[in-house]
């Protein structure tokens, strides 16, 4: 008698837990879910609605990132030219640049150097959702906190969900499973927050811890030391010594050459000239527009000569869990039914405090019984 009076204690007060917490970071969660939502299908729909990232592949290589780059200047004499990537062979490639203190993408045929469009990121609709959905348009610092604290409530919030929905008799388990759609619109209302939450738990913690990831590195390091079984990787340092040195677009253009020759297979590649004595560092990835199984390679900035390579298959599994996460949190490490899972999940997640809060409100506004 005594266990369960303690038992009905606890569930008391993780039910008051679950409620408050749940009023006080709902709208926040549905912001995030929802602009999910959004997100998970940009490329999809960027690949429709803007034709510059599509043309059709040629038998030759791709130009020079020096070209692209000395192209940039010609065209926008004001701005210094950044990373270069090359999307895919049947995509256009872009030089990273600022444009009066603005970021922005400038797109050009890979193969012929023809310039096709100049994009400004800060008006790019799916960036500024991104924005909306990782810093809720606060400075970088302060949104990264208010949305990482949401999410960690939202993930008591799942735990505490299941604790309350846990029937006190087995019997009772399969009643526990089903939506009574039959009832009034309250008690529906009620059994589809409490089942749907139930049924989309697992996944739903899933997707925020690999989001958490965005928002603390002490959860990022974690995944790689958990990944890692919390041994040394020293394969995975860079461990590069090079004295300042001058740049040279050669060593440039050597780099992407090199790398194209160490992955031919491939489809997307970037180079990327950090400047100081960091140097040349180039990416390769078997898939267009899929940001894993990244292959690294770093080369002298003056003189191209490849001085690590770092191929996907030689990173540990905790620098592969790092460079998956994204990938992970959106559904775009499985493909297209990973995407789908990943926005019906988000979808279900967004509506989870709204349906809350009705049983919230409808519990306090709830009228009186007449005596008869």
């Amino acid at each position: 008698m005594q266990k369960k009076t303690k038992n009905k204690g606890l569930k008391k007060w993780i039910a008051k837990l679950h409620l408050w917490l749940g009023l006080g970071s709902g709208l926040i969660v549905f912001i995030v879910a929802i602009t999910g939502c959004i997100f998970v299908f940009h490329d999809e729909i960027k690949d429709i609605t803007r034709d510059y990232r599509n043309l059709t592949p040629q038998a030759s290589t791709f130009v020079a990132p020096s070209k692209l780059q000395n192209k940039t200047k010609d065209l926008f004499p004001e701005v210094q030219p950044g990373m270069v990537v090359y999307q895919g062979r049947d995509r256009s490639a872009f030089v990273y640049t600022m444009v009066d203190e603005v970021p922005h993408h400038i797109y050009f045929n890979p193969y012929s150097a023809e310039f096709l469009q100049k994009e400004n990121l800060e008006d790019d609709f799916f960036l500024i959702v991104e924005d909306l959905h990782m810093h809720l348009w606060l400075p970088e610092k302060i949104g990264k906190q208010v949305v990482g604290i949401s999410t960690l409530i939202f993930v008591f919030m799942l735990i505490s969900g299941i604790v309350l929905w846990w029937p006190k008799k087995r019997k009772n388990f399969k009643k526990r499973l089903q939506i009574r759609w039959d009832a009034k619109w309250r008690r529906v209302n009620y059994d589809w927050h409490s089942i749907t939450g139930l049924y989309i738990s697992l996944l739903a913690l899933f997707i925020a811890i690999m989001g958490l990831s965005f928002s603390y590195e002490w959860m990022n390091h974690g995944l790689y030391d958990l990944a890692n079984l919390w041994q040394e990787k020293p394969e995975d340092r860079l461990n590069i010594q090079i004295e300042d040195t001058e740049y040279s677009e050669n060593a440039l253009d050597i780099a992407i050459v090199e790398t194209l020759k160490q992955r031919p297979e491939d489809e997307m590649f970037f180079v990327w000239e950090q400047g100081g004595s960091a140097p040349i560092t180039t990416g390769s990835y078997p898939e267009a527009m899929d940001y894993d199984h990244q292959s690294n390679f770093y080369f002298h900035p003056e003189t191209g000569e490849l001085l690590k390579n770092h191929e996907y298959s030689s990173k540990s599994t905790g620098m592969k869990l790092q460079e998956m996460t994204f990938g992970l949190h959106t559904g775009q490490y499985f493909g297209l039914t990973g995407k789908i899972i990943a926005f019906f999940a988000s979808l279900f997640v967004a509506a989870l405090p709204v349906s809350g809060f009705v049983i919230w409100f409808g519990r306090r506004n709830k009228k009186p019984k007449s005596k008869t």
